[in-house]
């Protein structure tokens, strides 16, 4: 379930800070008991991964596990390899794009095929946590006028207008199975043209409200889409599948403490939620501590 546009020399910086945080030799939980090194949490770059990495540092936090934040990272395609090498230890994922990230091929779509791969997929060194209710899926979205020009309802009617459109969204929604490789091998989808564009954040909704892209991939939590009046088609043969928020972890260097911890997070977190605390923060400008602190506080989780 990260991906604002840049030069090979962002990526590269990028994965070089990355590489340099601490996490990757000792035991950031040694003496099971918090103590140690700090544990490092990631979070991709965009809004939402940071919210959730905030989440998992504050819950912890509050079970007197020292926490180093490590946020704005980038895609998968670099954060994934600095969690299997241990240098960063906790992540907040999804799991049907993880799962695709993996296994490109693999055919699961509901919540229980998806993590019933992903525990025979991954590597020995991580471990997928319990799946949370709430889900932030990939949606092809298009403006209403669009919908109502062509009769757009699923993602099935583009297959003869396609075409005429141009399509927008992160770099990698290019070669990704849950993206344009997805959508032509299962719904026969060729578009006009390809635009490289943020990861469903202001630039994507800019580019949709001006007209030009006249599709684009967004979030399904994106308060944008129901503030714009987007219209999210429907996914009827599940090319974006389940993407239930779960903690992805380096195994070896976490403890039972913070399983439960964050396990007790998953409990709580809902699509509803999370679309709220979104809003929160796009909407009233509400930054993430704030709102971590008020959804952890509200659910019992940490003492205000």
């Amino acid at each position: 379930m990260s991906r604002m546009i840049r030069g090979a020399a962002v990526l590269v910086a990028a994965v070089l800070a990355v590489s340099a945080c601490g996490g990757g030799g000792d035991d950031p939980l040694a003496g099971g008991d918090g103590g140690g090194s700090a544990i490092t949490i990631g979070g991709a770059d965009f809004p939402e991964s940071g919210l959730l990495g905030e989440i998992y540092a504050q819950a912890l936090e509050a079970k007197d596990v020292k926490v180093t934040r490590k946020f704005g990272i980038g895609s998968r395609e670099v954060y994934y390899n600095q969690v299997k090498s241990g240098a960063i230890q906790v992540f907040p994922e999804y799991n049907g794009a993880l799962l695709a990230h993996i296994d490109q091929e693999n055919p699961a779509s509901t919540t229980q095929e998806v993590d019933a791969a992903l525990r025979q997929k991954l590597p020995p060194e991580l471990e997928v946590l319990t799946p949370s209710q709430a889900e932030d899926k990939d949606s092809l979205v298009v403006t209403k006028a669009t919908a109502d020009k062509y009769r757009l309802t699923k993602i099935d009617d583009l297959k003869s207008v396609a075409g005429e459109l141009i399509v927008g969204g992160p770099p990698e929604f290019k070669t990704r199975q849950q993206g344009l490789v997805g959508l032509e091998k299962v719904y026969g989808l060729k578009f006009k043209q390809f635009k490289s564009l943020d990861t469903a954040g202001p630039i994507t909704v800019s580019n949709l409200q001006k007209g030009q892209v006249q599709a684009a991939d967004l979030f399904s939590t994106d308060p944008a889409i129901q503030k714009n009046g987007f219209v999210a088609l429907q996914d009827t043969k599940n090319v974006f599948g389940a993407q239930n928020v779960l903690p992805l972890v380096y195994k070896s260097k976490v403890n039972d403490t913070v399983r439960a911890t964050l396990n007790a997070v998953s409990a709580k977190l809902t699509t509803a939620g999370l679309l709220e605390m979104n809003a929160e923060m796009s909407e009233k400008k509400t930054d993430p501590e704030t709102v971590a602190k008020n959804w952890l506080t509200k659910n019992g989780l940490i003492s205000g």
